[in-house]
């Protein structure tokens, strides 16, 4: 046993080693970035009627897929690639691959912008403008996670965005503006900066690494170029699919039960945005050493990152997740009286969450071990039942049609790959420190929160007061057991 733990001991701190900072720091950015979003979504239900709120989440959601069409998939491949050819020692590529990945993505959201403008309604097709900038923001700031540099997308993405959104709409709310138009193009325009800034980091870290100056010949740049796109090319549409499992359901609510329907379902859905966010950014924080890890076969560095990463999701996500089932009706009167008929959407999307979160980012585990077609298998195969739920449940449940056909989508899309992670790569997500993170949360946000709401009930003394007890119950028992959760080494 003693040669055993000298031996595993080793491999994770050169697995981990300055990852847990990183993951704070990304856990970080992320809740702030989830914060504005809640801040975005509460300004803008309080200040335009449900139809005129549904309309802009509408178009906004239709932004954010075709965004997500226009990347192709460069947000995991760049990432995959640039990391692979710094660890292989092959930098007199990088410069080729950046340019592989970055070309296509400028024509296809060039050309995408242009199909948006003339064929979408209003507000999207003035949101089409800015797709390029969105699409190209986003695959720079994966190429800059290629080089193990998370702070562009940290302070870009993560911090300057999303406050800018929250301040250029929180200024049309104190003017008192109800045009969906004109909170679409508040929300759009941070875009701009943050595109021109991300540029300017990635050319900092190409400049970074010494690459050579002769550069690759003519053969060598089609065989990387074939590579590059059979690895991000399923990663393309599963990435739309990925994006089109998190916005579509709100379109089809818009179509299929009305305009103020889609406005309740986003209001109580919007809680799901924040424990995705925390996943991107720990994952970000992650993905460079996990593809570093298992591109020389390093299984054991691997699953030690994913378990760690595991723990620090379930660490931040499952008190979110307890707290919303206790206290739904208190946390959608937030947004105003009339969004308190999602509660039963809160309810079973906070269930189905639990389970996600649980599995870690299984689909990011997939990707780097270069599983692209089984994650594109999965994503489609969870797209295809939540249409197909929302299809035959929304025109008879509204909101809480589209929530089961969501939730059921987001438990095939996390319990498929985690079996396939498992039986193929030899690694899980269930480690100590997952069980203890698990374990703390339900303690404190589950069993706590519930007694107190049935002996005190749910005014705004009572959730105050079950909030603070279980806060610090939790941080106490976090910093008892820092080490077997990887704060602390």
């Amino acid at each position: 046993m003693a040669t055993v733990t000298a031996v595993l001991a080793p491999a994770k701190r050169r697995a981990t080693g300055g990852m847990a900072r990183r993951g704070l720091a990304g856990m970080a950015g992320a809740g702030f970035s989830g914060v504005a979003g809640v801040a975005v979504t509460w300004l803008v239900a309080r200040s335009l009627g449900a139809e005129q709120a549904g309309a802009f989440f509408a178009a906004t959601a239709g932004f954010v897929l075709a965004g997500g069409v226009a990347r192709l998939g460069t947000q995991t491949g760049l990432v995959y690639w640039v990391a692979r050819l710094r660890m292989q020692e092959r930098t007199r590529l990088l410069g080729a691959c950046l340019r592989i990945g970055l070309v296509p993505v400028a024509a296809a959201s060039v050309a995408l912008a242009a199909v948006l403008w003339f064929a979408a309604p209003a507000p999207l097709d003035s949101l089409a403008l800015f797709l390029p900038l969105a699409a190209l923001s986003d695959a720079a700031l994966a190429g800059t996670r290629g080089y193990r540099q998370l702070r562009p997308t940290l302070l870009l993405e993560r911090v300057a965005r999303p406050a800018m959104q929250v301040l250029t709409i929180g200024a049309l709310a104190v003017a008192a503006v109800s045009t969906p138009g004109a909170y679409a193009a508040a929300w759009v325009g941070p875009y701009l900066p943050v595109a021109l800034l991300a540029g300017y980091a990635l050319r900092r870290a190409y400049l970074s690494v010494p690459t050579p100056v002769r550069r690759p010949g003519h053969k060598t740049y089609l065989a990387l170029r074939a590579q590059f796109w059979r690895y991000t090319g399923p990663r393309s549409v599963a990435s739309v699919a990925q994006l089109a499992l998190q916005r579509v359901d709100v379109l089809l609510v818009a179509t299929l039960g009305g305009l103020a329907a889609a406005a309740v379902y986003a209001v109580a859905s919007r809680f799901v945005v924040l424990g995705q966010l925390a996943n991107q950014g720990i994952s970000q924080s992650v993905q460079p050493r996990l593809a570093e890890a298992l591109s020389i076969g390093d299984r054991l560095a691997a699953n030690h990152l994913y378990q760690t990463a595991t723990g620090w999701l379930v660490l931040v996500t499952w008190p979110l997740y307890l707290m919303v089932i206790t206290y739904a009706p208190v946390y959608l009167g937030l947004f105003g009286d009339g969004y308190r008929a999602g509660g039963p959407v809160v309810v079973i999307l906070a269930s189905a969450m639990l389970v996600a979160t649980g599995c870690g980012m299984v689909d990011v585990v997939l990707s780097m071990a270069g599983r692209t077609r089984w994650n594109l298998a999965n994503v489609t195969a969870a797209l295809a039942l939540m249409v197909a739920l929302d299809l035959a449940l929304i025109p008879a449940f509204g909101a809480v049609g589209a929530a089961v056909g969501l939730a059921a989508a987001v438990l095939v899309n996390n319990i498929v790959p985690l079996v396939q992670v498992g039986r193929a790569l030899g690694v899980h997500p269930f480690g100590p420190g997952t069980v203890a993170a698990g374990g703390l949360a339900v303690a404190c946000f589950g069993v706590l929160p519930q007694v107190l709401a049935a002996t005190a009930g749910t005014g705004p003394v009572a959730v105050l007061t079950a909030a603070a007890l279980a806060f610090a119950a939790y941080g106490g028992g976090v910093w008892r057991m820092r080490r077997r959760l990887g704060i602390l080494r």
